[in-house]
This record gives C-alpha cells, structure tokens and sequence, in this order.
C-alpha cells in the first residue's frame, strides 16, 4: 500500500506541505509576504468585497507566494552551485527577483482595481 498511487499523492502533498512550512518560518520575504495577505483579506472581509474581487485578490496573493517561493529555490540553487560571487549566478537571481517585482506589481495594480472604488466612493461614482 505505500508505493500505491494515492500513498504517493499523500506523500507529495505531506512534502509540499512540508516545503510552505519551511519557507514560512526561514525566508523573511515570504513572510512579509503573508502578513501582507493577510492585512489584504482582513480589508477583503472589511469592504465586504464581492466574490469575483476575492477570486482577483486570492489568485494575486497565489501568484505572489509562488514567485517568491520560486525565486527562493533558485537562489538556493544558484548559491548551492556556486556559493561565490559570479556574475552568471547575480544575472540569475537579478532576473528571478525580477519575477517577483512583476508579480508583486500585478498585485498592487489589482488591489487598486479592488480597493480605490471602497476609499474614494465618489471618485469612481
């Protein structure tokens, strides 16, 4: 039963798990990250934002963690490969930190599509 296909799923899942925890607890970019989300979905339950703002919002903050988990791995990798300064390596992780700027970006510009109409009421009236 433990080399089974759903064993293996559960397996997966348990690492998967396993690896959010990690990144959670050691990188401090994650971790602002997720207080962020979390101050976004407590102004999501405040505003009383509607269902398709809070699949925009869910999907942005998703989009978010992962590149930044991801930029995370390949820095690790990078620094794995050659823990000395190289200028292949900074071009690497210039252009994974760059991911992250461009999904960070899209998420503010989605939080201001959410969040301007619920400040400024009269504005966009």
């Amino acid at each position: 039963m433990k080399d089974s296909y759903l064993a293996k799923r559960i397996r997966g899942g348990g690492y998967a798990i396993k690896g959010a925890l990690i990144l959670l607890k050691t990188e401090p970019s994650i971790q602002v990250q997720a207080v962020i989300s979390v101050l976004i979905c407590i102004a999501g339950f405040y505003f009383d934002i509607t269902k398709t703002e809070w699949i925009f919002q869910v999907l942005a903050i998703g989009l978010v963690l992962s590149t930044e988990g991801l930029n995370s791995s390949i820095e690790g990798i990078a620094d794995f490969v050659h823990p000395d300064f190289h200028s292949k390596i900074g071009y690497i992780k210039d252009v994974a930190a760059g991911a992250v700027l461009f999904s960070a970006l899209t998420a503010v510009i989605i939080a201001c599509f959410i969040y301007l109409p619920y400040l400024f009421p009269s504005f966009f009236s």
